[in-house]
């Protein structure tokens, strides 16, 4: 962890044993674990120099993390003043300013010697050369493990002039062994400059403020046209001469009219050997430089981070993203083409910081990291790490490390430093420090052991004949398909030396003399010994073809390998990985043999036919219709897994299959979503073998058709797991549909029966409509059954009607159209016969229905009613005859009618009248008078009667008591009594 409220912007880590000859760049650095330290920048801390706020630090970290971290004592003196003046009485003025000077913005450790840099010092020369407040920077170095702080601060000359160095900020960015300046004299062209250690010390005098090092190198002052090139601004070592001598890389972000440059300065002369330009404006080409070898050529590569570089997104607008350029060098020969890697997170400043790690896989190839200080959600930070390889960097990051904390009011900038390349634990990976200056923080992600493991899969033999039953596993006694024996697989010991860094675990069944292997201890650097025997494979052969069905598809074995959890992870306790580069699933295939020549390619030919017993279908039949195909397969080779696919109209349901009679053979078919409107499938064989001929039928009924449509289609195909020629040709069986009219027609009389009297009921001629005789009514009902027609659509009403009411000579009936009643004339003779009248009815009034608007519905009915009055003819009945006219051409035959489609036959009806004559009888009929009289006589008779009876005492009988006076006398005695 960081210092409170001190935020982290460089990092570095240090051997506290000397050495004397310098490690290249990008390896690691070879002290034991106990003599690693962390650095940690903080430019913003407080420390203890007098008249000095926010001088910055640089912590010291013990490694592995148990105390707190310390300040490094580079600098105890405060402001230092001048008296330009001599003798002056005045105060002494302040001659160099530390108050905000960011020291431990830029930190490097090398062995046992740190330098650490602040390049917003600033320093005032004597008045009588300006005495301006300049920024020129300046740096301390430790060397001998703390034994020995020295200064160095190259730009604080006494050149303030046009040609001098008062904007330089030496220490902007530093490398062992140079130091990189931003800035310079003039116009901030920037600068880089070079000296040794020892050059440094020997050119250190604590009492002055100018000081010249002998031997420094420092590239030239450029013309005016480069002011504000910021040279210097990212600096690295590296070899590009093909020389002894390192030589240097500086970033020039805004050089080359701010496309930016990165230059590479020969390490003897400080002298340009080739300058590599940025492709875009403004893409801070060159913030970040690093040098390492990531293709394992022995030769080092450069990397440039542009982190404001727009990308183009897929609409056509841009997106900043950031980008890092990898350049391969090829040995004399200028580098290659850049090779682009481009961040993923916009204004994620992807490319900010670039740091090679060092082999972290222990693949042969150094790997770099890549910071995106502002990418993620929250602007948290992003760090990539890129593995190496033959071909340069990896396109894809191997890992993404993200910013551990919550969400806060401003960035946490993780990723804005990197260092890598150092084993801090000494297990043999380099570890990584990733600083985060937002949250205050430094991490530390540790190198964890990598597996290699390697493994092979093959199947023997690569093909299966069926026919074949008594097959045996390799080393074994089991029949294949019979259960496989234990397998073992216990931990082998440490000293066991099947088991190493490598090895993949082994299982192997319990098979004389095969020694079990099992990699239950990895030694990090432990002798390489053979590999596991084969594993003989116990794969399960069929007893029965019926078993499977799929018999082109091949059939997969797949091996993984995986670490085992179990085992405990060697020191210092990080638990090892496998290799990204191992493949951990491996596949092998088999095919079964098939009768389709040498090339084991079945290429069928499948050929379907198919038609109904019927072409059409009528509205509201529920009869069976059956489809009817004959498939074929008249192909090389058999067709696997061959299917007949049908695929019904709406509203059509599969009823069953035909029996098997002639030809036709036994089918298995199933509806293939379970419902009644899905597709049915029948199964044709695996294989239909070459030659098959298949007949077969299906019945369908449709109960509920729609007349929105005239036809119904139904569609057949033959489709099986071939992969040449697979299905058939779509073989479709179209139907007509139509609607066919049931016409019921039913008559009755009213009354049954007339008694006709045999004089007649009237004068004739007769004079009033009463004199025609009792009126008979006939009733005719016209209707639709149920199920006859569509309910979407009603049939058309018969068009005439023809009732028949005979009128032979000398009398008849009469029957007036049903719009009214008239008074017929002597002599009347039938009504002409309107247009349309049925034949048959020569002597017939026809009369016309009129139906309800748009025809007749389903069981619906219509009624006509012939009212009649007799004029006594002679006869003994009276019959009429009903017949519909003939319908639409459009109405057809109900089901089971001729399929050509005749008009359809409508019903007649028939309704008779008995007549019956009245004989007259014998006698008249008795006057009123008489029955008046009679009454009258029974009247007074009766009055005589009672009259006499009055006379007799009749009515003066005595009650049940007597008289009243005896009804009193009893009164007491009942009174006593009670």
């Amino acid at each position: 962890p960081g210092c409170p409220g001190v935020p982290g912007v460089s990092l570095s880590l240090t051997c506290r044993s000397p050495r004397s000859a310098p490690l290249p760049p990008g390896s690691p650095a070879p002290c034991s674990p106990p003599s690693v330290s962390i650095l940690v920048g903080a430019p913003k801390a407080n420390t203890s120099q007098p008249n000095v706020t926010q001088g910055g630090a640089v912590f010291h970290c013990p490694w592995p993390p148990g105390g707190d971290c310390t300040p490094i004592d580079f600098d105890h003196i405060g402001t230092r003043t001048h008296d330009f003046g001599g003798n002056s009485s005045d105060a002494p003025e302040p001659v160099e300013f530390k108050s905000l000077q960011w020291f431990g913005a830029t930190v490097r450790a090398h062995n046992g010697s740190i330098l650490a840099c602040a390049p917003l010092y600033s320093w005032s020369p004597p008045k009588e050369e300006g005495g301006a407040r300049e920024p020129v920077g300046s740096c301390f170095l430790s060397i001998g493990n703390f034994s020995k702080f020295v200064e160095y601060a190259p730009c604080r000359s006494d050149l303030n002039s046009a040609a001098g160095q008062g904007y330089c900020q030496g220490g902007f960015s530093a490398e062992f062994t140079q130091v990189g300046a931003r800035g310079g004299s003039g116009g901030a062209q920037g600068q880089v400059m070079s000296a040794t250690q020892e050059q440094i010390a020997a050119g250190n005098f604590p009492e002055y403020l100018i000081q010249e090092v002998p031997g420094q190198l420092q590239t030239r002052q450029a013309a005016p046209s480069h002011d504000d090139s910021y040279m210097g601004y990212s600096v690295a070592v590296g070899e590009f001469s093909g020389d002894t001598t390192q030589d240097f890389v500086a970033g020039v972000p805004k050089g080359n009219l701010t496309y930016g440059y990165v230059t590479i300065l020969n390490g003897t002369n400080m002298r340009s050997l080739y300058n590599f330009s940025g492709e875009q404006m403004a893409s801070y080409f060159g913030y970040a430089v690093a040098a390492t070898d990531v293709n394992n050529d022995g030769l080092t590569d450069l990397l440039v981070g542009a982190p404001l570089f727009m990308a183009r997104s897929g609409a056509g607008g841009a997106r900043e993203l950031g980008r890092v350029y990898l350049y391969l060098q090829r040995g004399g020969a200028p580098p290659a083409p850049p090779a682009p890697l481009t961040g993923t997170h916009e204004f994620g400043r992807f490319g900010s910081a670039i740091a090679p790690l060092g082999d972290l896989d222990r693949d042969g190839f150094n790997d770099v990291a890549v910071g995106a200080p502002l990418g993620a959600e929250g602007r948290r930070g992003l760090v990539f790490i890129f593995r190496g390889g033959g071909a340069g960097l990896r396109p894809r990051p191997a890992q993404v490390l993200r910013g551990l904390g919550g969400p806060r009011a401003q960035p946490d900038f993780f990723g804005a430093a990197l260092r890598g390349a150092t084993d801090l634990d000494g297990n043999g990976y380099p570890d990584l420090l990733v600083g985060a200056f937002g949250a205050d923080a430094a991490l530390v992600y540790r190198g964890r052991p990598i597996v290699h493991a390697s493994a092979t899969l093959a199947i023997v033999p690569t093909m299966f004949n069926p026919e074949e039953r008594g097959c045996r596993s390799l080393g074994s006694q089991n029949t294949l398909g019979a259960p496989p024996g234990p397998l073992l697989s216990p931990p082998c010991h440490s000293g066991d030396p099947r088991c190493h860094l490598g090895d993949p675990p082994c299982h192997l069944p319990a098979t004389p003399g095969t020694p079990p292997c099992h990699s239950g201890h990895l030694v990090p650097h432990g002798p390489v010994s053979p590999r596991c025997p084969p594993v003989p494979a116990l794969s399960p052969c069929p007893q029965n073809e019926s078993e499977f069905r799929d018999k082109l598809s091949p059939i997969p074995v797949s091996l993984s390998l995986a670490l085992d959890p179990a085992v405990s992870p060697p020191p210092p306790g990080l638990a090892p990985l496998l290799s990204p580069a191992t493949r951990t699933r491996l596949e092998a295939k088999a095919h079964i043999q098939l009768d389709c020549g040498e090339d084991n390619v079945c290429v069928p030919d499948l050929q379907l036919e198919a038609t109904a017993d019927r072409r059409a279908v009528f509205l509201g039949d529920r009869n069976s219709l059956n489809v009817t195909f004959h498939a074929r397969n008249v192909g090389e080779g058999g067709a696997y897994e061959a299917e007949l696919h049908v695929r019904p109209p709406p509203g059509a349901l599969y009823s069953g299959v035909l029996r098997p009679h002639g030809n036709f053979s036994a089918l298995s078919c199933e509806l293939g979503g379970g419902n009644a409107s899905s597709s049915l499938v029948c199964d044709l064989g695996n294989p239909m073998k070459a030659g098959a001929s298949i007949r077969g039928g299906l019945r369908f009924t449709l109960p509920q058709l729609s007349d929105s449509s005239g036809s119904v289609r139904f569609e057949l195909q033959i489709r099986s797991k071939n992969a040449n020629n697979s299905q058939s040709a779509v073989v479709p069986v179209a139907l007509a549909v139509r609607a066919a009219t049931r016409v019921s027609v039913l008559g009755v009389s009213r009354p049954d029966v007339v008694t006709i009297p045999e004089g007649g009921w009237g004068p004739d001629p007769p004079q009033r409509l009463q004199d025609l005789g009792p009126p008979v009514e006939h009733v005719y009902e016209v209707g639709t059954p149920p199920g006859s027609l569509s309910p979407a659509r009603g049939s058309p009403c018969p068009q005439t009607w023809g009732p028949h009411v005979p009128n032979p000579a000398g009398g008849g009936a009469h029957a007036p159209p049903p719009a009214g009643p008239r008074v017929p004339k002597a002599g009347m003779s039938p009504h002409p016969r309107p247009q349309g009248c049925p034949p048959g009815c020569p002597e017939a009034e026809c009369f016309r229905l009129s139906c309800p608007s748009g025809g007749l519905e389903r069981q619906q009915r219509v009624s006509l009613r012939l009212t009649f009055r007799l004029r006594t003819p002679p006869l003994r009945q009276v019959r009429t005859q009903n017949t519909p006219g003939t319908p639409p051409a459009t109405l057809k035959t109900p089901p089971g009618g001729d399929p050509a489609g005749d008009p359809a036959v409508c019903p007649r009806a028939q309704v008779v009248t008995a007549l019956s004559w009245a004989r007259p009888e014998a006698g008249g009929g008795v006057p009123v008078w008489v029955v008046v009289l009679a009454v009258l006589l029974g009247l007074l008779l009766l009055g005589l009667l009672c009259y006499g009876l009055y006379k007799l005492g009749f009515f003066k009988r005595s009650g049940p008591y007597g008289t009243a006076m005896e009804k009193a006398q009893l009164k007491p005695q009942a009174a006593s009594e009670a």
